[in-house]
């Protein structure tokens, strides 16, 4: 495999990003090994922290198209799947595809949105498809959804199903920037103008390369083992009532494999798994105190120092 294909890549989509989103480049780069591993995003933060910002400038730079989707309480699950409509002319039926059918899908405020709704977008995250009335439709190819979530303790919110922040490759918060972070913002042209002038930096066929290449990074045997020893740690009981489940060690796995491509080396470190660990498993656990986002990464880095590292030094 040719790394270089990786780092070329990985820097071309961050420095573009970061003409829009200032100070965030450990995000930025998160987001990057979400996409290249086909998963989706929960992001949780407070309002006015460039979210919705963060998905359109990624949209502009990999050149996929994008749709926002403002989740209300009255927000119907066609209204995100798409629906039948009845042509009079013909006499037949035409589906109408919802914004859900586009490379990059912003859903803001996932949880003010009822269950019902929610859940219309599982399907979609796991298979790629949608079904509407018997008829299966495909999703667009690449195919990310970033949720933003309000913290639970916001007004008007419901919370997400255990079943459905699994589905979730990672959570991930953008936190306020540092202050001089801050002033250059304040300083820069308004990003509504400025994400406008980005232009696309990378191309699809690069892209499905590069996801095509991410299974020949390698992990060693005990690398392997130290992964499955976090995994099952989560389980073990104590302040955690529900461990990670089959999904969220795949996503480990993966996730650790395209962290490894992306640093320019073909096979996995310990801290490839450290790094995702938190991002990665923190949402998928419950707690006595569910779904307290900071009290989750805390356990799960608390986890992570009681578990014995690697120290072999391992070569490409």
């Amino acid at each position: 495999m040719d790394l270089k294909l990786f780092t070329d890549y990985k820097n071309r989509v961050i420095e573009g990003c970061e003409k829009i989103i200032i100070g965030k480049r450990e995000v930025i780069e998160k987001v990057l090994i979400c996409y290249l591993c086909s998963g989706h995003i929960l992001l949780e933060d407070v309002p006015g922290t460039g979210k919705t910002m963060l998905l359109r400038a990624f949209a502009a730079v990999t050149g996929g198209s994008f749709r926002r989707v403002q989740f209300t309480p009255d927000l119907l699950p066609s209204d995100l799947t798409g629906l039948n409509i009845y042509d009079q002319k013909t006499g037949d039926f035409t589906f109408r595809p919802g914004p859900v059918f586009a490379n990059m899908v912003l859903g803001d405020e996932i949880n003010r949105a009822t269950p019902r709704t929610q859940s219309s977008l599982l399907e979609a995250m796991a298979e790629h498809q949608v079904s509407v009335d018997g008829t299966t439709y495909p999703m667009a190819e690449p195919f990310m959804i970033m949720a933003t979530e309000n913290p639970l303790e916001s007004y008007g919110t419901f919370p997400l199903p255990e079943a459905q922040k699994d589905r979730f490759l990672m959570r991930l918060s953008m936190g306020y920037p540092a202050r001089a972070d801050e002033l250059a913002v304040l300083r820069a042209e308004d990003t509504t103008v400025a994400v406008e002038k980005l232009t696309r930096l990378v191309t699809d066929e690069e892209t499905a390369a590069l996801k095509a290449q991410i299974d020949e990074v390698t992990m060693a045997p005990d690398v392997e083992a130290y992964l499955m020893d976090i995994i099952e740690q989560t389980r073990m009981g104590g302040s955690i009532r529900t461990g990670v489940s089959t999904r969220g060690a795949i996503a480990l796995y993966r996730t650790s494999k395209a962290n490894a491509a992306l640093a320019g080396r073909s096979y996995v470190q310990p801290e490839d798994v450290k790094a995702m660990a938190v991002p990665v498993l923190a949402h998928r656990i419950q707690t006595d105190n569910a779904g307290n986002m900071k009290e989750e990464e805390t356990l799960i880095a608390r986890l992570l120092e009681n578990v014995g590292v690697p120290t072999e030094e391992r070569k490409a």
